[in-house]
């Protein structure tokens, strides 16, 4: 299916690792002009250059999301290098302080607000008037499994994703009429680097050596995070599929939506 995105800029907070990473990578592969984000400027130019190599389009931009002046420079950056940004994703963030209900502090909630939903209301709302202007925009703000199924750990990250989630349907209904959608994806357990890592060491304690195949220390450690139907954990070209066909003219129809790719984790309707 071509997802008609050649061409289509496309800024990627957070896209120096992880998800955004992988995001920022599929966007590319589908014809997709990107924008690198981070705050660590060797990774983030390291993941552009790579784009680059495998024939795709990239720039980079280098800036705190918690920091206004610093937000306005990278958008300004950012509709300048080509043409004005026309995808978001709003994928910056991070779970922050290991804190449960014992240990819990309201800066730990604040500093966790301020890095996911702040972070996206900063970037957004710069957005959008180009957006309005131009009759056509696409935002995703990535959520967490964990703002619909909260452990009792990290409190504050999971009250920080759900707000994610109402902030997507508050939008969608604000810029429906403008040629905009803006929806949710709520990822759930990953294959990261860093799910990798903290896999590999947990299989070690199980008697698995550290570099077992994937699949031994999927099928040996997953049990122990979490009961994913599937038996399996997400990758990252799952993620990005999933978002590409989001932000895409095909997907036009749909908006306000929180998308879980969860492998059936998900007990709801």
């Amino acid at each position: 299916m071509d997802l008609k995105l050649d061409g289509r800029v496309a800024l990627v907070t957070g896209s120096s690792k992880g998800i955004g990473e992988g995001v920022a990578r599929g966007l590319a592969r589908e014809g997709a002009i990107v924008i690198v984000h981070g705050r660590n400027k060797t990774k983030t130019e390291e993941v552009a250059h790579n784009i680059i190599a495998q024939g795709g389009r990239a720039h980079v931009v280098i800036g705190d999301l918690t920091n206004d002046a610093e937000v306005q420079r990278l958008v300004d950056e950012a509709q300048a290098f080509i043409k004005p940004v026309e995808i978001v994703v709003n994928n910056a963030g991070g779970s922050g302080e290991t804190e449960d209900w014992a240990t819990t502090r309201a800066e730990t909630w604040a500093a966790g607000y301020d890095r996911n939903v702040l972070a996206a209301v900063r970037v957004t709302s710069r957005l959008l008037p180009s957006m309005r202007e131009a009759k056509w925009g696409r935002i995703v703000n990535i959520s967490s499994l964990a703002a619909l199924m909260p452990p009792f750990k990290r409190p504050d990250y999971a009250a920080a994703k759900a707000a994610m989630i109402a902030m997507t349907a508050s939008l969608a209904k604000a810029v429906a009429m403008d040629g905009i959608t803006v929806n949710t994806v709520s990822p759930g357990t990953i294959h990261s680097v860093s799910l990798d890592e903290a896999f590999r060491n947990v299989a070690v304690n199980h008697g698995l050596a550290a570099n077992a195949p994937w699949t031994e220390i999927e099928q040996t450690v997953l049990p122990l995070f979490a009961e994913v139907p599937m038996g399996r954990v997400g990758t990252l070209e799952e993620i990005a599929d999933a978002i590409s066909f989001l932000v895409s003219p095909r997907a036009s129809y749909i908006t306000g939506a929180n998308l879980r790719l969860d492998g059936g984790m998900w007990p709801g309707l």
